[in-house]
């Protein structure tokens, strides 16, 4: 039943653009026991879908200007595969303190941001 409620909650979070991956990775690697390159990679195939049927909606609305999301569709794709490179040669351990940092590091940027915004309101 965990896992489903896991599912549920990184697809809200896919589908609002944030990231379901935040809730996915750590869920897999804490609570179920997967391998971070595992648990990235399941990410990775969830992400498809879910990003598909966000954009559907989001281009439905007009939220989505297509020149630029090409372009940054197809740089995304290069830095992927060279992300999926760099991560294959790392250990697991490396790879999960680096996400750490990663959602620490984005998590104090909105803490500071809310507050920086909720002053000059």
């Amino acid at each position: 039943m965990l896992v489903i409620i896991y599912g549920f909650l990184s697809g809200v979070l896919s589908g609002m653009g944030v990231g379901g991956g935040m809730i996915l990775i750590p869920a897999l690697t804490l609570l179920e026991g997967v391998g971070q390159h595992a648990a990235q990679t399941v990410n990775l195939f969830y992400f498809i879908p879910t990003a598909l049927a966000a954009l559907a909606v989001h281009i439905k609305n007009k939220n989505v200007e297509i020149g630029p999301a090409l372009k940054m569709a197809a740089a995304g794709l290069i830095f992927a595969l060279a992300g999926a490179w760099a991560a294959s040669a790392v250990s697991d351990d490396w790879l999960r303190r680096a996400f750490g940092g990663f959602i620490c590091f984005f998590g104090l940027r909105e803490i500071y941001h809310g507050f920086r915004d909720k002053k000059i309101k």
